[in-house]
């Protein structure tokens, strides 16, 4: 079992997400993050203030898969999210030694599903 997070830029979200419903993976958290990279952020007048912004709005997707899922999901992260351009973001992959499904009890890749 492998947990998967992915940042991503927000207007690439339903690309994103087609991608991963074609390559039948439906179960997904999503949240709203801010974080800096290699962008490095960008000033931006306001009445006359100059006010820096280098906190950038991005998408966490976090996607536990079973080991037969991780490169489908991987590759349709990238097919939904790649621009071409600095800011496309980031996929992260980590061992996930347990799961539980709350309501059933079931665990290890059964409660992933």
């Amino acid at each position: 079992m492998r947990l998967i997070i992915a940042m991503i830029q927000p207007h690439k979200l339903p690309d994103v997400k087609k991608e991963l419903f074609n390559s039948k993976v439906h179960k997904m958290t999503v949240t709203n993050a801010l974080g800096c990279g290699q962008q490095k952020g960008f000033t931006e007048t306001y009445r006359g203030i100059i006010h820096e912004v280098n906190l950038l709005k991005k998408i966490r997707i976090e996607i536990a898969v079973n080991e037969d899922f991780v490169e489908p999901t991987i590759e349709a992260i990238i097919k939904g999210a790649r621009s071409g351009n600095i800011g496309d973001g980031k996929i992260f992959v980590v061992d996930l030694c347990e799961s539980i499904r709350i309501r059933t009890g079931q665990r290890g890749s059964e409660a992933i599903g």
